[in-house]
């Protein structure tokens, strides 16, 4: 199915499992899922991915710092409510 999409979002948690054979020429592949290994931390999306996606959000550094901005805002906004 991933095959077949225009936008991937890899979101498991599973190091490296999305793979160039699941994607699409030209996909625009999102990751969110983390992992550490031995190497460190790396994403859902393995590296293959680069050479055939459009474009890839790099994890880590990718929509990190997004989540964490939209969860201090959601925070604030509750702080007001109250």
């Amino acid at each position: 199915m991933t095959r077949q999409a225009d936008i991937v979002v890899a979101a498991v948690g599973v190091a490296h499992l999305l793979t160039a054979d699941m994607v699409r020429p030209g996909a625009a592949v999102i990751d969110v899922g983390v992992s550490r290994t031995d190497d460190g931390l790396v994403g859902d999306v393995h590296p293959d991915v680069w050479e055939l996606a459009g474009h890839v959000s790099p994890n880590p550094g990718g929509v990190g710092p997004l989540t964490r901005a939209f969860l201090l805002t959601n925070v604030v906004e509750l702080a007001e409510r109250r």
